[in-house]
């Protein structure tokens, strides 16, 4: 992929050059092969020279938009810094000490099969190249060796396949294989306008996280993206995430924060109030947002079993709506010294649950909307 990348570039340069050139259809199309061809334009540069340019080009825009996203990355890993430090051939030498790796057809293969494999795995081809496997027993080795005792790697939809022959080499590297947690995250679909935007990486057509985030905002992008299981596919919808009202869930959840800040801010009761007697909540919509507050370390610890924030989007709806159905029937300030104090303490709690909540998926927590 990154050699077609450097050959795409190469004759999209040759064609702006006025050359006349025939594009393979397998070769990237999108727009912003043109972008890096005019970003070098006038530069010399050898065949390995467009690749690394175009890596370099599309990797820094990726990780600045990943950054706008609220995503940080503690380290980048580079797989071709892993090849040249030689820890690729130092891992697979270390299993073949072990006796776990073993020369057939002029390819080396990977005794996986010994740890619960299906079959064998080559991890050297008979051209001398290295397959997937290599360099990814190396980083996993790399991990351990860090310290790590907790591995967990995040793979598209198209690798269930591959997962039986990393945990076995997580063991043949002397690891007990549960240590190594994998997640499928699924694929999303873009709608606007009711219908799917159709995308090809290969023939550009794509929406890009960019786009995403100037359309409808980080809140919306992030919550939106965190809205469904992780082993589940995506349906977001452009128009729904921009809109301003309860039919946009993330609006809906920060709505509610709003409310009730607005509440405390109103009160005459500044501060923690003393002597609140919380028997005098009795009314069905009060003991429902109690209960609804409750549940909140609950579904903390379901995502931290399940490694998905998912339940976290759905509780926080759920508890936007029980507060409210609350303050739709019922009013806080003005009820009594005893009642007010007892109702500002439960909108606390709710909004206490709420602002960590929607901290912990890194979305904003308006006081004000």
């Amino acid at each position: 992929q990154i050699n077609i990348l450097g050959e795409s570039i190469e004759l999209r340069l040759k064609e702006l050059s006025g050359e006349k050139i025939e594009f393979p259809e397998d070769h990237y199309q999108g727009e912003y092969i043109y972008d890096i061809a005019r970003a070098i334009k006038g530069q010399i540069l050898g065949a390995k020279d467009f690749s690394e340019y175009g890596v370099k080009h599309i990797l820094n825009i990726i990780k600045n938009e990943l950054d706008d996203f609220g995503v940080k990355f503690d380290y980048w890993y580079s797989q071709k810094k892993l090849r040249e430090s030689g820890r690729i051939s130092r891992a697979l030498d270390f299993l073949k000490r072990k006796g776990f790796i073993y020369e057939q057809d002029n390819a080396l293969w990977f005794k996986s099969t010994l740890f619960g494999d299906d079959k064998d795995r080559v991890v050297i081809k008979s051209d001398g190249s290295y397959t997937y496997l290599a360099p990814d027993i190396a980083y996993h080795q790399d991990k351990i060796k860090r310290g790590f005792s907790w591995l967990i790697n995040l793979w598209g939809p198209d690798h269930h396949g591959y997962i039986n022959r990393l945990k076995a080499a997580v063991a043949a590297l002397g690891k007990d294989p549960a240590c190594l947690s994998i997640i499928i995250v699924q694929l999303a679909s873009i709608f606007r306008e009711g219908k799917p935007m159709q995308m090809s990486t290969r023939r550009g057509q794509y929406i890009t996280l960019r786009e995403v985030l100037d359309e409808v905002g980080i809140d919306a992008s992030r919550f939106f993206f965190l809205m469904r299981r992780t082993s589940s596919h995506l349906d977001f919808d452009l128009d729904i995430a921009k809109k301003q009202t309860s039919e946009n869930p993330v609006y809906y959840v920060q709505y509610a924060h709003a409310r009730i800040c607005s509440i405390l801010q109103n009160s005459p009761i500044k501060g923690r109030p003393k002597d609140i007697d919380l028997t005098v909540l009795n009314e069905k919509e009060e003991i429902e947002l109690i209960k609804k507050i409750w549940q909140f370390s609950y579904i903390l610890n379901i995502c931290l079993v399940t490694l998905d924030p998912y339940m976290l989007t759905v509780y926080l709806q759920a508890l936007a709506e029980s507060f409210h159905k609350f303050y739709d029937k019922h009013r806080v300030l003005g009820q009594g010294d005893k009642l007010t104090k007892a109702r500002l303490a439960l909108i606390e709690g709710a909004r206490l649950a709420i602002s960590s909540g929607l901290d912990l998926l890194g979305v904003s927590r308006p006081e004000k909307m």
